[in-house]
């Protein structure tokens, strides 16, 4: 069908085709939806069209605000503002290997621990806590790493690595004074717990595990602690704290203790070399002692025996000369 018609009196003017006589509002034929299934679409597949839309969107508005943009209406339309953007604070994203602990209204409500987009109610109502439960922490006793110590502390050098000695100085069952540097690897396994249950995690976790390897230290003598029984010495110390750390519902978990230095005070250094020097000088001299012992106890055991095997013979020939 034309879109222009030049018979008659208006044949200057253009007529669409789905207009009317009475000039009501054209509608085009991609707002009606049924046999072409076009939702927005014609039935050429053409595009809606955009003046329609906002021609609807103004008579919407309209509907909302019927006596116009007044002063009322636009701080109506500013608070709906705010509310949208306060709504939206509310999302949240978990990435791999964390998990969100919900708190409403301060008190815990659940934990997220599938990773992706998340949703709580905004603040003030919900808050909500990240955490990384799949990375592995580290805790250093006895020394501190990359930093300058405290004053109070005494420092071995002047290097980034330095000796804190009020906690690396043990006292072993053999009243010796053992320089232990601890390492502790760990991470959580209970995101609410670690939150809400022990107040300073990592401080707290450093005094459990420096009076662990105390009490460990305290069983064992000196010498195998500086020599053999390292790997011995941190499995009972991971016991013992892991232990501990459960009985306060932590939610931390103990992956590994290494001892990196197990050594005596510098301060003692040569004078315990003295005592070694000692020790093995008289271990020498007991080695020697009982190598002169193995040799002359036989001799004289058989010098004895033949001894007394000589007097019998004695004492059996006086006898049958005498008879």
């Amino acid at each position: 069908m034309p879109l222009d018609d030049n018979s008659g009196d208006d044949k200057n003017k253009r007529r669409n085709p789905w207009g009317n006589n009475n000039n009501e509002p054209v509608r085009g034929p991609w707002k009606q939806q049924g046999a072409n299934g076009g939702g927005g679409r014609g039935p050429n597949n053409e595009p809606p069209d955009l003046d329609e839309m906002i021609r609807k969107a103004r008579e919407n508005m309209e509907v909302l605000l019927p006596d116009g943009f007044g002063p009322a209406r636009i701080l109506l339309i500013g608070l709906i503002i705010l509310l949208a953007g306060w709504l939206l604070t509310g999302i949240f994203i978990v990435q791999p290997g964390e998990q969100a602990v919900i708190q409403r209204f301060g008190q815990y409500d659940r934990t997220i621990s599938q990773e992706g987009i998340g949703y709580r109610v905004p603040w003030p109502i919900e808050t909500v806590s990240i955490v990384n439960v799949e990375e592995f922490r580290r805790l250093s006793i006895g020394f501190s790493e990359g930093g300058v110590a405290a004053s109070r502390f005494r420092a071995a050098s002047s290097s980034s690595r330095q000796d804190i000695y009020e906690e690396s100085l043990m006292l072993t069952s053999d009243r010796n004074i053992v320089d232990i540097n601890l390492v502790v690897l760990w991470n959580i396994h209970s995101a609410e717990d670690y939150l809400f249950n022990v107040k300073d995690q990592e401080d707290t976790i450093k005094k459990v595990a420096e009076s662990a390897i105390r009490e460990i230290v305290g069983q064992n003598n000196m010498f195998p602690i500086i020599t053999r029984a390292r790997d011995k010495i941190a499995a009972e110390t991971k016991v013992i704290l892991q232990k501990n750390l459960d009985d306060y519902h932590s939610g931390v978990n103990v992956a590994q203790i290494l001892i990196e230095k197990a050594e005596v005070h510098p301060e003692v250094q040569n004078a315990f070399q003295d005592v070694q020097s000692a020790k093995q000088d008289a271990e020498d001299i007991q080695n020697q002692a009982d190598a002169y012992r193995q040799d002359i106890l036989p001799k004289a055991r058989g010098q004895a025996i033949q001894m007394m095997q000589q007097a019998e013979a004695y004492k059996q020939s006086a006898i049958a000369r005498a008879n």
